[in-house]
């Protein structure tokens, strides 16, 4: 595909998910009561931390609890609406005594654009979003170039923006849309942390390859696109 066709895709308002069933366990059912307000982010609240981080779509929470346990002096803001998911991070932070962490119940577009404030954010992961592989479902992929414009003005100057993805057509649609918006430099060699996902394993086991790209924010001259990546980086 080419670049123009991606990034002049139009805006259309959807959400940054499809709510799926999924069965609560007794134990998720508790924490989503007891735990959740404990744990809810808070915009009119500023956390007490080095860095802020955004994480759209955490899943079952299991990475993003290890990566708070073992950042410490980061603030995690976790995004996701599914109750299974909430719930057994929920447990997890109370279980570990995870307290740099907050979750946000909510769809990360409406977030971004109504509770978070420009130039507030030092990072935003998005960690196997909904590949939607079909071609007619596309325009509900996440990554779209209004999406990028809208983290573009959320993440510090510096901040750094992570995808990761199983799906190399959707690697390389993250790729032409972010580098389209102009506002991001790719980062080839930047090392990262993030562990194993529930969805990696999944998609290793269909032999699938794993990317991960890192990009650092800078400012978006207008008119200007930045120079993406020629080859994609795959583990």
């Amino acid at each position: 595909m080419s670049t123009d066709s991606v990034a002049s895709h139009p805006w259309r308002k959807i959400r940054s998910f499809v709510l799926r069933p999924g069965r609560l366990t007794k134990a998720q059912e508790a924490a989503l009561s007891l735990l959740l307000p404990e744990y809810s982010f808070n915009p009119q609240v500023q956390p007490s931390a080095d860095r802020i981080v955004l994480e759209i779509g955490f899943g079952n929470g299991q990475a993003l609890a290890h990566m708070a346990k073992t950042d410490p002096a980061s603030h995690i803001i976790g995004v996701e609406v599914h109750p299974p998911g909430v719930g057994r991070l929920l447990n997890a932070l109370h279980t570990q005594q995870i307290t740099n962490v907050s979750i946000a119940m909510q769809d990360a577009v409406e977030l971004l654009e109504h509770d978070i404030p420009n130039a507030y954010l030092d990072e935003v992961r998005i960690y196997f979003p909904d590949p939607w592989p079909k071609k007619k479902h596309h325009k509900r992929r996440i990554i779209q170039s209004e999406f990028v414009q809208l983290m573009h003005q959320r993440l510090k100057l510096g901040g750094r923006l992570h995808l990761a993805t199983d799906w190399m057509p959707y690697a390389e649609w993250m790729q032409e849309v972010v580098s389209a918006h102009g506002g991001f430099e790719y980062q080839p060699s930047a090392t990262h942390q993030r562990p194993e996902t529930h969805f990696q394993r999944r998609g290793e086991r269909r032999g699938h390859s794993i990317v991960d790209l890192i990009y650092v924010r800078t400012e978006a001259p207008k008119g200007s696109n930045a120079d993406g990546c020629s080859e994609l980086e795959v583990s």
